[in-house]
């Protein structure tokens, strides 16, 4: 059925007799049609656990989740499906991948691919470790843990295993996809240019945009360029030479490695402590340079009051002339009190 841009989608038209075309197939089956799943729950019920559900609890997988899709599929533009569907008819991009070593590059596509539309539900392919293998190349994480990574992404509705390379008709109406979202570099695979061209030729592909400066690949080449230092970090956490597959003459020569960087540690801590000791007796040796000098100007002081011209020796001298200190002492008393 060819639509105008602006026309709501056929689920929400009337039809000649003036009845909704979905309620009318809802009271035939007795069910309710959601994101194309049919399910026996009310629909404020069952819209709310297809809206909620990925915020509380890992995305399904899609031969684990108990709704079928079974609903007749009625094809959508990319203008009808900008302009917004019902609540009850979201939109079904597709994206799919490799994921290995999932990173925010993956994340953010995914966030692109679900926020294209008002109203979407997106269902993530992720190939098996047999295609990959076959058609890419070795990966970091086997399958069953690149599935699981998908499930826990919040913008994930749904993943779907063991996901085809090439997207077949029969592949795209089993799981009832309107959309396919990918970056818009033509993908050379499996003996095509651009495994996503008959795809764009259908008017079903939406492009995305890649993450500049994060992909697998740069990360794998980190971990390959830095080798040594992570061979050696994880050999200090108790991982056997074995398990890393380190020769056994590398074994020894990351130990040794080891053994002089601690040494290096400690004779750099040993630094520390006489560089803050010598701190230390130069604050004490300020201190009492500032003290000595206090305490001279005080002795100086007292020592001029006593011994000075006008000190209290002179004085003494003065009322007791050729006679002890004793008898200067009387003098100098009598001669006050005279005053």
């Amino acid at each position: 059925m060819n639509l105008e841009p602006q026309k709501l989608h056929p689920v929400t038209q009337k039809n000649s007799s003036g009845k909704r075309t979905l309620e009318k197939r809802e009271r035939r089956s007795g069910t309710r049609i959601v994101g194309h799943h049919k399910c026996t729950m009310d629909k404020d019920s069952c819209i709310t656990k297809f809206s909620h559900k990925t915020l509380t609890a890992p995305a399904p997988f899609a031969d684990e989740s108990s709704c079928q899709c079974q609903a007749p599929h009625e094809k959508l533009t990319i203008a009808q499906a900008r302009l917004g569907t019902p609540v009850d008819r979201p939109v079904r991009v597709y994206a799919d991948g490799i994921f290995d070593l999932f990173h925010s590059g993956h994340a953010r596509a995914l966030m692109q691919a679900k926020t294209l539309f008002p109203n979407s539900y997106l269902l993530v392919g992720v190939c098996s470790d047999d295609l990959t293998h076959k058609f890419k190349g070795f990966t970091v994480m086997n399958e069953a843990e690149r599935y699981e990574a998908l499930r826990h992404c919040r913008y994930v509705d749904e993943v779907i295993r063991d996901a085809p390379w090439t997207l077949t008709p029969e592949f795209l109406e089993k799981h009832k996809i309107d959309f396919v979202a990918h970056d818009d570099i033509p993908y050379s695979s499996a003996g095509s240019d651009d495994v996503y061209k008959h795809i764009k030729e259908a008017g079903m592909f939406v492009p995305t945009q890649r993450t500049e400066g994060i992909s697998t690949s740069d990360i794998i080449t980190r971990i390959v360029r830095d080798y040594d230092v992570y061979a050696r970090r994880n050999l200090q956490r108790g991982y056997t030479a074995k398990e890393l597959n380190v020769s056994f003459i590398n074994e020894k020569k990351y130990r040794f490695q080891n053994q002089v960087d601690k040494m290096k540690e400690k004779v750099k801590n040993v630094e520390e402590r006489s560089k803050e000791f010598v701190n230390r007796v130069e604050e004490k040796s300020h201190d009492l340079i500032q003290k000595w000098e206090e305490k001279s100007r005080e002795f100086i002081g007292n020592f001029l009051e006593l011994f000075g011209p006008d000190g209290a020796w002179h004085l003494l001298r003065q009322h007791a002339p050729g006679r002890g200190v004793q008898e200067g002492v009387n003098g100098w008393m009598e001669s006050q009190v005279t005053v």
